[in-house]
Parts: C-alpha cells; structure tokens; sequence
C-alpha cells in the first residue's frame, strides 16, 4: 500500500512541484495550505509522513508540530524551512520534528529522507511484542509507547526509535554516525547536531536529573552509552 503523506506547505509553486513528484513516486499525497487546516487534517485522518513547513500562515508549523506531539502522535515528521541557522534546526527537533531540510533543496535529498523516515517508522510497527523497563521508565515496543511512572511520555517516531535502539544495545558505546546510520538511515551525512539534539529530548523526558543523566551517558570524544 502507498504511504500516505500530508504537506503543510502555503508556497504554492513548492506544493505543487511537491505533490507531483511524490505522486509520481507512488505516494498518495494531501496538502493543507495552512497551519490550521494542517493540524486539523493531521489528528483527523491518518498519515505515514509529514511534511511540514515551518513558516505557515494561521499558525506556525513549531506550534502545529508540538500540538501533535501533546496528543501522542509518533507519525514522523520531516520539517521544511528556509531558516539555515543551527538555533532554529534545534527549535525544530526539540518540538518533536524527526528530521529538518533547509530550502532551498534537491528533490533527491528529499526524496532520500522521506524513504529512510518511512522506512524506520513502519520497523517500528513491525517490532516484535516485548517490553522493557528501567527505572521508573516502562516501554512497549510493540504499541510504541513510552511511559513515566504509569503516565504516556509524548514522543516522536525517531525519538522511540533512538530510545529503541539504544535499549537494544544497552552497555555499548555508540558512535553518532552509528546513530545516523542505523537509527536515521543515512549513509553519509555532513556535520550534524541531530543526534545530540535528540539525545538531549530524550533525557528531557525520561532522566530524573537531564543535567546528571543516569541511563544516556555521553562517551567523550565517541558518543553515547545506554546504562538502563
């Protein structure tokens, strides 16, 4: 069946390049030309990917993306902005984004990171039935959920994923272009802080102390470790 992908997007001439080329990819594809009708389309009916815009008119893709996030969504989703500063590709991913493009863009990186995205959330549906737990943390690999003394932790498709694959390989340290490769499905990939943005999210959400964190230790000068 084709993934079924929402564009927020108000650029009309991007929609429509956009549409057509993921239409032509296969993808079934919706466009919302606005924040509004954007986060309306998004918690109504069912997505495998979004692509959302980061300047929207109505409401801002940072407001739409954090309002998803708070209703439990895990639906992955690819940020687009002509914003290049490393501050605003953090605001992005701490808000819940999966992954961040700056326009303007090559339609083949694009394309690349939709499917890798694609690729690792419907692994996640795939999972075997198992839970874990560590500390007063409890995760449900097979209904991607994450909870924090009984109460649901809102996380993103990516964020799960990392989590996963750190529990996965718990007791190891890992290297952030393992990280890229294995948890993003990226080959190769310029310098990035996506990873340790991440890392940070998920230590906002599950360590007691973020600051002094107990189970995502940092390795100096190789990566991270996970102690649960």
């Amino acid at each position: 069946m084709a993934a079924n992908i929402l564009i927020v997007e108000d650029e009309t001439g991007l929609v429509t390049t956009l549409r057509d080329r993921l239409r032509k990819q296969g993808y079934s594809v919706t466009v919302a030309r606005d924040g509004i009708s954007g986060l309306d389309l998004a918690t109504r009916e069912s997505f495998d990917l979004i692509l959302l815009d980061l300047m929207l008119p109505g409401q801002s893709g940072l407001t739409v993306c954090e309002k998803l996030r708070k209703t439990g969504s895990s639906t992955p989703i690819l940020m687009l902005t002509a914003r290049r500063q490393t501050k605003d590709k953090v605001t992005g991913l701490k808000a819940g984004g999966d992954d961040y493009l700056t326009k303007p863009f090559q339609m083949s990186e694009l394309l690349a990171r939709i499917e890798a995205l694609l690729r690792r959330s419907q692994e996640l549906t795939g999972t075997k039935e198992d839970r874990y737990q560590f500390g007063n943390i409890q995760i449900d690999l097979r209904r991607t959920e994450v909870s924090r003394d009984g109460r649901i932790v809102p996380m993103s498709a990516m964020e799960f994923q990392l989590l996963r694959y750190f529990v996965e390989h718990r007791d190891t340290t890992i290297s952030r272009e393992e990280l890229l490769r294995d948890v993003w499905g990226y080959s190769a990939l310029p310098s990035t802080r996506t990873v340790d943005v991440h890392v940070a999210w998920l230590r906002q959400k599950l360590e007691l102390d973020p600051k002094n964190p107990q189970f995502i230790l940092t390795v100096v000068g190789f990566g991270y470790k996970f102690a649960g």
